[in-house]
């Protein structure tokens, strides 16, 4: 769901519900298609980052990130390798800011599993802070299908649902190119993303409408070209390690 990094105005809209429709669907429409779900292996060690890639979390310390309550110290907590989220601390995003990227995610959600739909294993991983891709336990978890894991929030369904149980530890492997803006401000091209989750395919160079919001129409506010990485607090203490990124040239 949506998040907030300290120093942004939080967008908020309101209007009938009938106004929220993106094509056929409203956002966060319980009616609309859930994806298949397709199984796939246990999770694979972890993998070393490439050569170029610049290292975001290592399983050590959360030197490279900071609160987004205050931009202090990030205040998740680390151990065995992973970090995990402490909930009602605030999300945490990163020091240095990223325009296009390839980036690396392993997650997973608490075990054994609490809560049902959003409750259950919510956090997410926002692209230059304002575009999400959501982070959910959906193994046998009933939600909303632009609201599941692999989803651009709110506005795109992944095209399967290839989730580990709970416990397991899950990919994202995303390639991200951001939108652009003229001078006055007006989008000219919209950011896209493309998804893999436990190596399916599940958002193909997907169109991004706008900033993630919740149970609203997105839109674009203009920002600059490169902004922080965050992971959110949703309430619920989810796990992370081996994140990774590779900036990417304009028009790769």
């Amino acid at each position: 769901m949506t998040r907030t990094i300290a120093g942004l105005a939080a967008l908020s809209l309101f209007a009938p519900w009938s106004l929220f429709s993106q094509g056929k669907w409203p956002p966060n429409s319980m009616d609309r298609p859930k994806p298949p779900v397709i199984t796939v292996g246990p999770a694979p060690a972890p993998v070393p980052p490439p050569s170029d890639a610049i290292v975001l979390f290592d399983g050590t310390d959360l030197s490279g990130w900071a609160s987004d309550v205050d931009s202090g110290p990030a205040k998740w907590v680390v151990k065995d390798g992973y970090m995990e989220v402490l909930p009602g601390s605030g999300g945490i995003h990163t020091r240095r800011a990223f325009g296009d990227v390839q980036l690396h995610v392993e997650w997973s959600p608490p075990t054994p599993p609490k809560g049902e739909s959003q409750e259950r294993g919510n956090s997410g991983v926002f692209l230059m802070s304002h575009y999400e891709i959501q982070v959910l336990d959906i193994y046998d978890n009933i939600t909303y299908a632009d609201g599941e894991a692999g989803a651009v929030y709110g506005q795109t369904p992944p095209l399967v649902n290839p989730a580990r149980a709970p416990g397991e530890w899950q990919t994202y492997d995303i390639v991200f190119h951001r939108p652009h803006f003229d001078q006055n401000g007006k989008v000219t091209q919209d950011a896209r993303v493309t998804v893999f989750f436990n190596g399916v395919l599940v958002q193909d160079n997907t169109d991004i409408t706008g900033w993630t919001v919740h149970a609203a129409r997105a839109v674009y506010r203009p920002h600059p070209d490169a902004m922080p990485l965050a992971l959110q607090d949703h309430g619920n203490p989810v796990r992370y390690r081996n994140i990774w990124v590779r900036e990417l040239k304009a028009g790769e």
